[in-house]
């Protein structure tokens, strides 16, 4: 075969891919949200276009997440928890089907996205915890005021920071928050972990410690975490650095 024939049936098959990879359907994402002891009616919207900006996610938000369904759930690549029960919450408790629904959800092959105080829920259920990967441990967790801190990926490699440099943000940095037995941190900040990476049986789960409010939420390092640990915990898989870096 001529040479000039190869390059061309190697370009074809090429740009094949190419065209391919962009025509992959969008990660669905349902945002668990309408109760937080933050200002949840603002990050999740923020979180909302954050993710659906460029196109590879479809975002979703139910209110009430402790009215899901196994069948709701099942429409979903990832679930991302802006919800907690923390403090004089309305809703302290699911029922035990949507308890269920939402751990098969997991442990079957999908994904989970908590971010900052989303895992801050049901003590008396470790499953839950440990699904979160970090949380808000009573009596020895705590915070300062928010303030300028850097950001430094972990030197172990994870495709969620694969490339990332360490940045600085103005956020609010947990104190020894709980962390879940097999959880991997991913980043930290003077020497607290603020992401981190979990398999829960077959699937996946990101933990974002940062984003405490939506200003938080405009750092491009905060953004570049989002996205990347949502795709992660979807797929497993990042597209290439380039693609997401601040």
């Amino acid at each position: 075969m001529h040479l000039p024939h190869v390059l061309g049936l190697l370009c074809c098959a090429a740009l094949a891919a190419t065209a391919g990879a962009a025509a992959a359907p969008p990660l669905r994402v349902l945002i668990f949200s309408g109760q937080n002891n933050h200002a949840w009616q603002e990050t999740t919207p923020k979180l909302r276009d954050l993710l659906a900006a460029g196109g590879r996610f479809t975002v979703d938000v139910t209110d009430h997440p402790e009215q899901g369904t196994a069948e709701q759930f099942a429409r979903y690549d990832v679930i991302l928890s802006n919800w907690n029960a923390f403090g004089p919450a309305k809703v302290k408790a699911w029922p035990e089907s949507v308890r269920q629904a939402f751990l098969q959800f997991i442990r079957g092959g999908k994904g989970l996205v908590v971010i900052h105080a989303g895992g801050s829920s049901f003590y008396d259920w470790p499953e839950y915890q440990q699904a979160a990967g970090a949380w808000w441990q009573m009596d020895r967790t705590s915070h300062g005021a928010p303030h300028t801190f850097t950001v430094t990926p972990a030197p172990a490699a994870h495709p969620v920071t694969a490339g990332l440099a360490p940045f600085q943000t103005r956020d609010e940095l947990w104190r020894r928050p709980g962390v879940a037995p097999g959880a991997q941190v991913l980043a930290t900040a003077e020497g607290e972990p603020v992401a981190l990476a979990s398999r829960v049986g077959q699937g996946r789960s990101f933990t974002l410690l940062l984003g405490h409010d939506a200003a938080c939420m405009d750092n491009p390092g905060f953004q570049a975490l989002l996205r990347r640990g949502a795709e992660w915990a979807a797929t497993g898989r990042v597209a290439p650095p380039a693609r997401h870096n601040p």
